[in-house]
């Protein structure tokens, strides 16, 4: 029976349109109170912990997660054992040993920690990166042949191969041997590779279908580090636990669920990161200006970005490269590199944002317009088209598509869903239908190639498919609340208890408090999006508080329109670092009139 949904506040309609509920139920209400009287944990945090299904007897582990043990048995994914019989093999051999990566920050991580393991053992690998325009996802033949014509006799292919049969037939028959260290979804039969180690293969069974590639490859490390500790028993072993700080960056940057032992990988990488170890993210760390210790936000929002800008607009392979490098001087020209092609990419996003908000304002006009945006353009740049259809699927509170045409009428589009609804399933319907030349993804994202001349009939099919289900659920969306806090209380020390219950990020989402009946006391604009606020309680307690990306969007309307008025404000608290001070910061992701 489904938990009837307990109204917080009152709130029924917000400044952004939605709801607001208590993230606990009775019965989490009770288990917070537990976790808080039986740990010595603060009230809020135990609300944390009990509303994301924490219990109280698991509490003590969940805050000091560790590796030892979460790490699940990594011969318990199918293939494993032989895919580290095989790059054992390669070790023992002196192999010329390619890796085949992906061009995203979960490729460049799996790439590198490939290759830092490979040359512990003197194998020094080649590192082979598709370029996203003209070759696309994943391996193809003409690359797998180049590699093997240069020496290869074993290519890994790291975030990719599971569905490209094809390619990894033509390596077979010019002379290598492949292994496939994947995680995604499977599309069809798999390829004849000598293993295939991907969690999602249906025919796996080891329940580690969240972990992202450098998870995968992790587990292959371990796997493999065992077989070499007993072919070479005398050979020094590397130190696989300093290599978290790449798992930690492609966990969340590829935004797998934070559960389990992805949780553990990201506390301990974290940790790594912080001993400055590998160069190529210090350097990236220095360029992005980060004064602080890194955080998963860091990874997420300023490390991961320029990384990808490297796939996006410039060489594919320059975050792998300073991922794997242990050269000073080579990480600090390519962070330099990726931090201006970061700032290119800003600028291309602006304007093709504008235009893309613009045509989307359009065709939602008044109405509730169409359940699944559509927007396209000749002169969008292929790499940003995910982008866009993030910031467009945020902004309509809907599914979103950006698709950038090419002179010959054949798009290249990326998708982006909304909680609760399949936009991967979607997809593969409309290629079922012939509407699209090539389509997948999963059930938050997908990637098309559509003819323009179709763009019509793809626009009615996903109105079709989607209206019912894509309108009820922005009917019920509602913002979940942790709990409500007074303007005193946002603290830096309960902001130190909850990193605690952290990180936070998909699968483990980020806290939610209100502040109940305060007052606006200053509200100025920051920068060109940004609204800056000093809410003050109705005891006299002040926090300053940011509402991001604000400025001229229904919330930063009622910000700047009730000054004067009672409200509540939801969002999030936060260490704001300035000028080598702390200070705490609420963040505002939603705002709402208070009663009487």
């Amino acid at each position: 029976m489904a938990t009837e949904k307990r109204n917080f506040l009152g709130v029924r309609r917000s400044a952004t349109g939605v709801s607001w509920e208590h993230r606990l139920t009775e019965r989490q209400d009770m288990l917070a109170l537990a976790i808080a009287q039986g740990h010595g944990v603060p009230d809020i945090v135990a609300r944390v912990l009990a509303g994301r299904g924490v219990l109280p007897e698991d509490t003590e582990r969940f805050l000091d997660p560790t590796i030892r043990d979460l790490l699940p048995d990594p011969a318990s994914l199918t293939d494993m054992s032989k895919a580290a019989g095989r790059i054992a093999d390669a070790v023992l051999r002196k192999e010329k040993v390619a890796i085949f990566g992906d061009y995203d920050v979960d490729g460049a991580s799996s790439s590198a920690l490939m290759s830092r393991f490979l040359t512990h053992f003197d194998i020094e690998p080649e590192i082979y990166i598709p370029d996203r325009i003209f070759e696309g996802y994943g391996p193809n033949p003409d690359a797998m042949r180049e590699l093997i014509g240069r020496g290869a006799r074993l290519i890994i292919t790291v975030d990719c191969g599971t569905n490209s049969a094809a390619s990894i037939d033509a390596a077979n028959e010019a002379g290598a041997d492949v292994v496939v260290l994947d995680h995604h979804q499977v599309g069809g039969p798999l390829p004849n590779a000598r293993a295939v180690v991907n969690p999602n293969r249906d025919d796996d069974l080891s329940g580690q279908g969240h972990l992202c590639a450098a998870g995968v490859t992790f587990l292959a490390l371990v796997q493999t580090a065992k077989v070499l500790r007993e072919r070479l028993p005398d050979a020094p072993r590397p130190d696989l636990l300093s290599l978290l700080d790449l798992v930690a960056l492609g966990t969340v940057c590829d935004v797998v669920p934070l559960t389990g032992v992805n949780r553990a990988f990201v506390v301990k990488g974290l940790q790594a990161m912080r001993q400055q170890n590998n160069v190529g993210l210090t350097a990236l760390a220095r360029v992005a200006r980060i004064g602080e210790p890194i955080n998963n936000f860091h990874l997420a929002f300023l490390l991961g970005p320029r990384i990808n800008a490297g796939g996006r607009i410039g060489d594919a392979a320059l975050g792998s490269k300073l991922l794997a490098t242990d050269d000073p001087v080579e990480a600090g020209t390519i962070a330099e590199t990726l931090d201006r092609l970061n700032q290119e990419r800003q600028a291309m996003e602006t304007e093709m944002l504008a235009e893309a908000r613009a045509e989307a304002d359009a065709e939602i006009g008044a109405g509730p317009g169409p359940a699944v945006l559509v927007t396209a353009s000749t002169t969008w740049h292929p790499g940003i088209v995910g982008l866009l259809a993030s910031r467009l699927k945020d902004h309509a509170r809907r599914p979103a598509f950006a698709i950038a045409f090419n002179p010959n009428g054949t798009g290249t589009g990326s998708g982006r869903s909304v909680s609760g609804f399949d936009l991967g399933r979607l997809v593969r319907e409309a290629v079922d239908a012939g509407l699209l030349v090539k389509g997948g993804g999963h059930a938050m994202a997908a990637g098309i190639t559509v003819e323009r001349a179709r763009l019509g009939e793809l626009r009615a099919f996903f109105e079709q498919r989607a209206a019912a289900d894509v309108f009820r659920l922005q009917d019920e969306e509602s913002l979940k609340i942790d709990g409500a806090l007074a303007a005193e209380g946002a603290t830096l020390n309960l902001v130190d208890a909850l990193e605690k219950a952290g990180p936070f990020g998909a699968g483990h989402v980020a806290p939610v408090f209100v502040l109940p009946r305060h007052r606006i006391a200053d509200a100025r604009l920051v920068g060109t999006a940004h609204i800056r606020i000093d809410l003050r309680s109705e005891s006299g307690g002040r926090v300053q508080a940011m509402a991001f990306r604000a400025a001229e969007t229904p919330l930063g309307d009622f910000l700047f329109r009730n000054r004067d008025r009672a409200i509540h404000v939801a969002g999030s608290i936060s260490v704001n670092h300035w000028n080598g001070s702390r200070t705490a910061q609420f963040r505002i992701i939603d705002a709402a009139l208070a009663g009487p």
